[in-house]
């Protein structure tokens, strides 16, 4: 389980996550634990927008950077990641801030890993014979529910959900709903934004990041697993060294890329109804941020008397 006093900050990609967790960190006495699933990665730093070093050393971060490109990611690699340094912050008298926009990560976290079955590579091989149009019809005919559950455009998900009735022997959308109804007991925000702020935001980024060095970094990129290769800009900045397309090209798809997965993720966290909403549209200071928390949650006090005031 997690410790009483673990706080969380989510919310889709660009929308001041990070500089909200650092004025809270310093403000109670915390210690924040990435929940982005790219930058758990090293050698991505630029890619995945991590914290700078300056913020880096302004309060302790943990699980950024730590995992080899090569090393596939999942929730499960997470939850055992993170897990056992929240509960050591709590320990030490310190309040664990959990940060990051991966929805499964943080999911692992607040609800426990989920009893789905792990993936079964003998299933897997009976897929490759099948095109997508026939795994969805065998999917639905297993379970007419994941016509309205399951993203079907998605052959990924066409094929985890089909790989769980085959291996359960039930309709997944049944497991999951049992899983997903219960609702933790859990203090955190979610960031919603204004679409057209954000998205400003995103493309603005987008720019800071290729001033900072983004091509050279993936050129130097080695081999990637499955998980680290889906990275948005891997791909993108990747076949603009191939010569396939401009620069100009390679920013505007890469803002675009980004743009959609925000959109993604600001569907999924507005089903997760155990966090409350933080509302921006414009580009709000991270003291601003902070403010507006602290009026949601009266209880959050500094932890030490030598934490700052909020108005240092």
């Amino acid at each position: 389980m997690l410790p009483d006093n673990t706080f969380f900050i989510t919310g889709p990609t660009a929308s001041g996550k990070s500089s909200l967790a650092i004025a809270l960190a310093e403000y109670v006495g915390g210690e924040i634990v990435n929940a982005d699933a790219f930058q758990l990665y090293a050698g991505m730093d630029i890619l995945t927008a991590k914290p700078s070093p300056e913020d880096m050393e302004r309060v302790p971060h943990h699980l950024y950077g730590v995992v080899p490109l090569t090393e596939t990611g999942d929730a499960q690699l997470y939850h055992a990641l993170a897990l056992p340094i929240i509960r050591d912050i709590a320990a030490r008298g310190r309040m664990p801030i959990v940060v990051g926009g991966s929805g499964l990560y943080i999911k692992a976290l607040t609800h426990g890993l989920s009893p789905l079955p792990a993936a079964s590579p003998q299933i897997r091989e009976r897929f490759k014979h099948l095109s997508p149009g026939e795994k969805i019809v065998w999917l639905l005919q297993r379970d007419p529910e994941a016509a309205t559950t399951v993203n079907l455009r998605n052959p990924r998900y066409v094929e985890r959900a089909l790989e769980i009735c085959l291996l359960t022997g039930r309709p997944q959308s049944g497991l999951r709903r049992s899983f997903e109804q219960a609702e933790p007991q859990v203090n955190g925000v979610v960031f919603v934004w204004d679409r057209e702020a954000l998205y400003r935001r995103i493309n603005e980024r987008t720019l800071d990041m290729f001033e900072a060095g983004l091509v050279e970094e993936v050129a130097a990129l080695g081999p990637l697993s499955p998980t680290a290769e889906k990275a948005i800009g891997v791909r993108e900045v990747r076949a603009y060294l191939a010569g396939e397309v401009s620069l100009e090209d390679t920013v505007a798809a890469i803002q675009q890329a980004t743009r959609h997965y925000a959109k993604r993720q600001m569907t999924w966290f507005r089903r997760e109804q155990c966090f409350q909403t933080i509302c921006l549209d414009s580009d709000p200071t991270a003291q601003y941020s902070l403010t507006c928390l602290l009026e949601l949650f009266p209880c959050l006090r500094p932890s030490s008397p030598s934490a700052p005031s909020l108005s240092t």
